[in-house]
């Protein structure tokens, strides 16, 4: 595929197979992430790569965490209050979300069940966890977004399938502790990595777009 179809294309994925990702392909891929631009040349992004056994362990620590219902420590914390247009969008997001899923919208246990999914990385058999030096300034996040995009159209581009996971920043001591990772390395971003399933129900939804026009002001 070229660029533009690429871009086009790419989406969340939230059922894989559970066929492994060859080492060199994700080499590849993290290759190819690494040709993201950043400030002065920095290049701050640090990633984990966890599959096979690590990966069942690192999942039953989260999930039994998250089951569990341990509070979000998340360093990265959302919005307490989101501009009024963007919490419709994202109200509406859900409502279809659901729909497609065919949850209803007060049934607690099924709304649990597709949360605690992201702690089962949705099936992928790889995750990688993005990590920055905690010194570092809102530049080097500007730079981590932008090498979490590349590597998302890199991963696409090699037929591969990602979701990136808040959910997965929000027990970050558990995680630098698994990997022995000091706590000055601060957790941004999970992102779930695998072939995509075409017949998981989850990966029937797709999200929508707003026109350019909503949010571009032309000076001329």
């Amino acid at each position: 595929m070229d660029l533009s179809e690429g871009i086009a294309t790419r989406r969340s994925v939230r059922g894989f197979k559970s066929t492994p990702v060859a080492q060199e392909t994700l080499r590849k891929v993290l290759q190819l992430a690494s040709c993201s631009p950043s400030y002065t040349n920095t290049q701050p992004w640090e990633v984990a790569v966890v599959s096979g056994a690590r990966r069942d362990a690192l999942s039953r620590i989260l999930y039994d965490m998250a089951s569990a219902g341990v509070p979000s420590s998340s360093e990265t914390p959302v919005p307490a209050l989101w501009p009024a247009e963007l919490a419709s969008r994202a109200g509406e997001h859900n409502a279809r979300r659901f729909r497609v899923l065919e949850v209803e919208r007060d049934d607690a246990a099924a709304r649990n069940e597709l949360r605690l999914l992201n702690y089962r990385f949705f099936g992928a058999p790889c995750v990688l966890f993005l990590f920055l030096d905690n010194t570092l300034s809102p530049w080097s996040v500007f730079d981590m977004g932008l090498f979490t995009q590349t590597l998302a159209l890199a991963a696409h581009a090699q037929g591969l399938g990602t979701c990136l996971q808040a959910s997965l920043t929000h027990y970050p001591d558990a995680v630098r502790d698994f990997l022995g990772l000091e706590k000055s390395k601060k957790l941004m971003l999970g992102i779930s990595l695998g072939y995509p399933d075409p017949e998981a129900k989850l990966n029937g939804y797709q999200s929508s777009r707003v026109a350019v026009d909503n949010f571009v002001k032309w000076y001329s």
